[in-house]
């Protein structure tokens, strides 16, 4: 019965915590009015000035991600801050 309540705590404390991990981005870029983003062309002129090769530019949870390719030619996806270009997060993206 321990066994069994333990899990359960466990469980809820992880579901609770969850939704702090979901906005991480939001915590990192913040809510910005899009009137104040860099436009489409200057955020993929600054990645460009980072090594990368721009191959998408999406907008997702208050940042700008870039898909494309680093300077060893890996294809990563970068999360960078819309209004300093800041580079937020880099993920290595892999074939599976």
């Amino acid at each position: 019965m321990r066994i069994i309540l333990a899990s359960l705590a466990a469980t809820a404390t992880l579901a609770l915590a969850s939704p702090a991990f979901a906005d991480d981005s939001y915590r990192h870029c913040g809510n910005v009015e899009r009137t104040q983003w860099m436009s489409v062309s200057e955020i993929s002129a600054k990645a460009e000035a980072n090594g990368l090769t721009v191959r998408e530019v999406d907008r997702d949870n208050g940042c700008y991600e870039i898909k494309g390719l680093d300077a060893t030619g890996q294809r990563v996806e970068v999360t960078m801050h819309p209004v300093s270009g800041e580079v937020i997060e880099t993920e290595t993206e892999t074939d599976d």
